[in-house]
């Protein structure tokens, strides 16, 4: 995969982009990263890129020159190949692991990060995607394209140890992961449940999906609301209900 990143402050990107499992990706050349400065697209002698919005209002607007000249030079390195061309923004759709299996698939993602007030509406013509990190502000685009990065790449074969692993992963499935533990099996009067040490995997299994039920029941209901419960885990919901309702008023009695 192709990642290509516009932005007025490409220094954030070293670092980041270059550690844990991203900087292992592009290591293996599975993945490519290029950060452009969009500035130096700009077709005026300061290298301006924002400007005062027609009809006044506060705060300045991003140029859709730069922007027009800095994707139409990465065009010409791969003419003609597929592209996503995201623009961060508040008022995008909200990204979530749906959006970041989509990006997986694709053999090119261009970021543009915006700054100040907000864009020149011309520069919505030019992406694919408008999207958003979540219901706030930030002061730029560059953390939240750092977050979808790490979110895309980490769901490309091979790049994870195990590819099960993202499989797996709290929300892929659906729902939240359940609860994991690691030695020591007790830890200060803390036991891992029994059922983790038997070995008997078919019990391992039922507890797992029982566990990550009742912890997407208690602590994000709203994704049970459309999910395709076989049934098994109709029966399982129901039981982990009872024993909520019971266990909730034990603590009030």
């Amino acid at each position: 995969m192709q990642i290509d990143i516009l932005t007025l402050f490409p220094r954030m990107f070293e670092g980041p982009l270059g550690e844990s499992i991203i900087g292992k990706a592009r290591e293996k050349d599975l993945l490519t990263i290029n950060v452009h400065n969009f500035r130096d697209y700009s077709d005026n002698k300061h290298h301006t890129v924002d400007d005062y919005p027609y009809g006044g209002g506060a705060g300045m607007l991003l140029k859709v020159q730069p922007i027009f000249d800095n994707l139409k030079a990465i065009e010409a390195e791969n003419p003609g190949q597929k592209k996503r061309v995201i623009l961060l923004d508040p008022a995008g759709k909200p990204f979530d692991q749906k959006l970041a299996e989509e990006f997986a698939k694709e053999e090119q993602l261009v970021f543009i990060c915006g700054h100040y007030e907000g864009y020149d509406e011309r520069i919505r013509d030019l992406v694919t995607d408008e999207v958003s990190l979540g219901d706030y502000v930030l002061t730029g685009g560059e953390l939240g394209a750092m977050v979808m990065i790490d979110a895309t790449v980490r769901l490309l074969p091979e790049v994870l140890g195990n590819d099960t692993s993202a499989q797996t992963d709290s929300y892929s499935t659906g729902l939240l992961e359940h609860p994991q533990y690691t030695r020591p099996a007790d830890f200060n009067g803390q036991k891992v449940p029994e059922v983790l040490l038997n070995g008997n995997h078919k019990l391992i299994e039922a507890w797992r999906l029982k566990e990550s039920l009742r912890r997407t029941y208690t602590r994000r209901p709203d994704l049970l609301e459309n999910f395709p419960l076989t049934k098994e885990m109709q029966k399982m919901l129901a039981e982990i209900q009872a024993e909520t309702d019971a266990a909730n008023e034990a603590q009030q009695s």
